[in-house]
């Protein structure tokens, strides 16, 4: 007997970015991904419109576009051993509990690497990071609604199209929100037809793992992955702004392991996720009192 690769890879993959992910949401450019690697063009600044105008010819200018080129990362699972005097025979559903918790671990990976990657790395006029501004708590600010309307202010400062801009809100901004009015937001925080519902023109997403920040030199700094700090964030960005790019799943498997006495199993999953043009992007950082 022999463990058929395909069918629990098909297990990994299936609806591994469901409707209540922000993944969902954003550009996709797996059609891109070449042994692992993407080479994605990225477009120049629009071209300037004239009104009324006598002056001709019309001056030329060349479009001046950006190449990337980047190797996807690669996220690895532990190895997890299904031995074998736990039943007497490999169950299918034995191994497929194995594979729903790879496959829920590498989901959280990937989507805490994305909105890692999406959250700006300081406050500019094209990524504007924010503080919150309500009642103190636990020594810091809370959120409110009058700070994602800021954020949209801000957004619209920047001439960042209207349509399809997330919000990724951390679980204690979910709190603050609740706080503050819990009937809009219980109706902000439903999937309907696969759609979420927008406040202040978001469309409103949760996640457990988002990036925080620290205050360097009075500057508010995002810090590397994995950092906590209690200025934590809730993300946001123009889906047309961001990109995802899925690659190869691999599945690892030693069937009838003489010495552990079982199967042993392990995943990779390549993946990136990255701005398209370090625009768009934007943060809602929770103040300390």
């Amino acid at each position: 007997m022999s463990l058929n690769k395909e069918v629990w890879i098909s297990q990994i993959k299936e609806n591994f970015y469901p409707d209540d992910s922000f993944l969902k949401a954003v550009t996709d450019l797996s059609q891109f991904v070449d042994n692992d690697k993407i080479h994605m063009p990225s477009a120049g600044i629009d071209p300037e419109v004239l009104v009324n105008s006598n002056t001709y010819p019309i001056d030329i200018v060349k479009r001046e576009d950006n190449d990337f080129t980047a190797i996807l990362d690669k996220l690895e699972t532990v190895n997890t051993i299904v031995h074998r005097p736990d039943q007497l025979e490999y169950s299918y559903n034995k191994l497929e509990s194995v594979v729903k918790q790879h496959r829920s671990t590498l989901k959280t990976a990937v989507a805490k690497k994305a909105l890692h990657a999406y959250a700006p790395q300081a406050d500019s006029d094209k990524t504007p990071v924010i503080m919150t501004t309500g009642e103190t708590t636990n020594n810091r600010k809370r959120m409110t609604f009058a700070d994602i309307l800021a954020l949209k202010e801000r957004f619209d400062d920047a001439e960042i199209p209207l349509s399809q801009r997330c919000l990724v809100l951390h679980p204690k901004h979910v709190t603050d929100l609740l706080l503050e009015d819990i009937t809009l937001f219980k109706d902000l925080t439903e999937i309907k037809n696969g759609e979420p519902n927008k406040f202040g023109g978001f469309s409103i997403y949760q996640f457990a793992y988002t990036p925080c920040y620290e205050l360097v030199s009075g500057v508010l700094k995002k810090q590397p992955l994995e950092t906590k700090t209690d200025m934590f964030a809730s993300v946001a960005f123009q889906a047309g702004e961001v990109m995802k790019a899925d690659g190869e799943i691999y599945m690892y498997s030693k069937y009838d392991d003489p010495e552990y006495r079982g199967t042993v199993v392990g995943f990779d999953k390549r993946f990136i996720a990255l701005p398209i043009r370090g625009l768009g992007i934007g943060a809602i950082v929770s103040a300390k009192s």
